[in-house]
């Protein structure tokens, strides 16, 4: 029904109407064909409504392998049927539309200041994500070439000694509810989403429930300003750097401008992942690839401008872009190692084991300045 309404209007912009050419072809082919090539890369699109209300075993399997092949081939997948309301999207990215346009000097009260936290406002130009783990490097590109986009970050709100940072309530009336509300949404799907890991990875269901009930998460809302064309031309420049993610799983709800960019593991090009209304993207990190001993992928990714306004002769400014993305972790105190359905005789573990928190935050610390 989606892919019938998006193709019903002629005015859809063709990267759309190229990813739904491809899901055209999901009865000829098979996703680990269609990503050896770029002409073909598809990132699958799941009902997942059918696991959320599944009435048998059977049905919620074959969704769960779904899930899986699409990590395991692409490291990405499009949901819909998720079950979060685009109401509440709606009302998250009002909210968050409402906090960016408060003055810098109001917005730097509540400062990013701690990696081990996470939590708090980061202004442009502060952050600078990168495969890089040097310290000297990072500190040379965001120098040279710092992401072009401002966020502020939100844990759990009842943490014992990380708190989150919260302007007065008449700064940006409901904010703070708002926000906790998503990131309790966010959470239970994640919850569902693992637990459909966890089956198609021959697992029990309830496999990772308590090693993820902690919620250590990371609620992150992105606003990406206009800039000029030719500052983003400058050599390393982008709204967001290549990257892969650090959790388990990132849950990304974008607008319609789009700039998102996947890159093909197998030709190491970058694909548009244009936004269908309704979806949210799904892509596994990191710690899921640890755990899984590389059966997932953490795939790089980008965000680059999208088409801009022309304003003179020789440059044109990009649109505003907001986007929020849910960082789903394990327990910090939990220890990531090789799921048992993942190593054989023949693949063993890569892999030695390690604690969420010690590589969360080595990550992050080596991120931000």
């Amino acid at each position: 029904m989606l892919a019938q309404q998006l193709l019903s209007g002629c005015s859809r912009p063709r990267h759309i109407l190229r990813h739904l050419r491809c899901t055209a072809r999901w009865k000829h082919t098979t996703l680990a064909e269609d990503v050896r090539s770029d002409a073909t890369f598809r990132i699958p699109l799941i009902d997942f409504s059918a696991f959320r209300i599944a009435s048998s075993f059977s049905e919620k399997r074959r969704i769960a392998d779904d899930i899986v092949n699409g990590f395991k081939e692409v490291g990405f997948v499009y949901l819909t049927g998720h079950g979060i309301q685009p109401k509440t999207i709606e009302n998250v990215y009002t909210k968050s539309a409402e906090f960016f346009k408060l003055p810098e000097s109001v917005k730097d009260q509540v400062a990013w200041d701690d990696p081990r936290a996470n939590r708090g406002y980061v202004k442009v130009g502060r952050e600078r994500v990168t495969q890089s783990s040097d310290a000297v490097e990072i500190a040379a590109l965001r120098e040279k070439a710092p992401d072009t986009k401002e966020s502020m970050e939100i844990g759990r709100d009842w943490d014992p000694v990380w708190k989150n940072k919260w302007l007065k309530e008449s700064d940006v009336p409901g904010f703070k509810n708002t926000m906790l509300r998503f990131f309790q949404t966010c959470h239970e799907l994640h919850m569902v989403i693992m637990r459909s890991i966890a089956l198609g990875l021959d697992l029990q269901e309830d496999f990772f429930d308590n090693k993820i009930d902690q919620q250590y998460h990371n609620l992150r809302l992105l606003s990406y300003p206009p800039i000029h064309t030719k500052l983003l031309s400058q050599a390393g420049q982008a709204r967001a750097g290549t990257h892969s993610d650090y959790g388990t799983l990132t849950l990304l709800f974008q607008d319609s401008v789009g700039g998102l960019e996947v890159e093909n593991p197998h030709t190491k090009h970058f694909q548009p992942a244009p936004p269908i209304p309704g979806t949210v993207v799904v892509n596994a990190g990191d710690l899921l690839a640890r755990w899984s001993n590389d059966t997932f992928r953490s795939t790089l990714h980008r965000v680059v401008a999208p088409a801009a306004r022309k304003i003179s002769e020789t440059g044109g400014m990009t649109p505003h872009r907001q986007s929020i993305a849910f960082f789903c972790n394990p327990n910090f105190d939990a220890v990531i190692e090789s799921l048992p359905t993942c190593v054989n005789a023949s693949n063993p573990s890569k892999y030695p084991p390690v604690t969420t928190e010690q590589y969360i935050v080595g990550r992050l610390a080596a991120t931000y300045n």
